[in-house]
C-alpha cells in the first residue's frame, strides 16, 4: 500500500499537465555518462577528492561532447493547469501529451 501511495505522489505533478509549449535541448545522457567516467578516472588518479573533481569535469565534458557529435536529444516544455512550465523528457510525458509530440515530430 505504501509503494502505491508513493507511486501516486511521484506521478501526481505530471498528471495535470495541460499542453506542450515548446522544446529544448536535452543532453542528460552525456552528462550522466561523462560524470560516471569522471568518477572512475578521477577516483583512480586522486582518491575521493579526485572522484568528485572528475565527476564535475566529466559532467560538463559529457554534455559538450554529446552536443559536439550531434546527438542532442529533445526535451519538452510542458505547461500545467497552474501555469508552471516544466522540462520533461519524452519518456516521462503523460499519455495525453504523446499525441502532441507525434504532431510536433511530423512537422519537422
Amino acid at each position: 500500500m505504501n509503494k502505491f501511495l508513493l507511486a501516486l505522489a511521484l506521478i501526481a505533478p505530471l498528471a495535470n499537465a495541460a499542453e506542450i509549449v515548446g522544446t529544448t535541448e536535452d543532453n542528460r545522457t552525456g552528462e550522466v555518462f561523462g560524470s560516471g567516467v569522471g568518477v572512475l578516472l578521477g577516483g583512480a588518479a586522486g582518491g575521493p577528492i579526485g572522484a568528485l573533481v572528475g565527476a564535475g569535469i566529466g559532467y560538463f565534458g559529457g554534455q559538450k561532447t554529446q552536443q559536439g557529435i550531434g546527438q542532442t536529444g529533445t526535451a519538452y516544455l510542458v505547461q500545467d493547469d497552474q501555469g508552471q512550465i516544466r522540462e520533461v523528457r519524452r519518456n516521462r510525458l503523460p499519455t495525453q501529451l504523446r499525441a502532441q509530440v507525434a504532431q510536433l515530430d511530423s512537422r519537422h
